[in-house]
């Protein structure tokens, strides 16, 4: 399966997160307590219409995340729920 970024997800489409991966520590440390883990599958629900945030879901909630914090998140791509 193909390793992207989460930003580069399209509505609909489903991934597991590989590995949070920012520069900066306090993003990492927040994408990680807010669920986003090795292992845990998520789906693209929708983009805001200028395209910032992304909203997906992950753990049984729904998350918006800035596009700039989606850019950390490697995922791979297609995996099922």
């Amino acid at each position: 399966m193909p390793r992207t970024t989460l930003n580069k997800l399209l509505p609909g489409e489903c991934g597991t997160i590989e590995q949070v991966d920012s520069k900066t520590s306090s993003i990492k440390q927040r994408l990680l307590e807010m669920g986003l883990t090795r292992g845990t599958a998520i789906e693209i629900i929708r983009f805001a219409p200028m395209g910032d945030p992304i909203e997906i879901s992950v753990r049984g909630y729904r998350l918006s995340l800035r596009r700039i914090e989606a850019e950390s998140v490697i995922v791979l791509r297609g995996s099922k729920k």
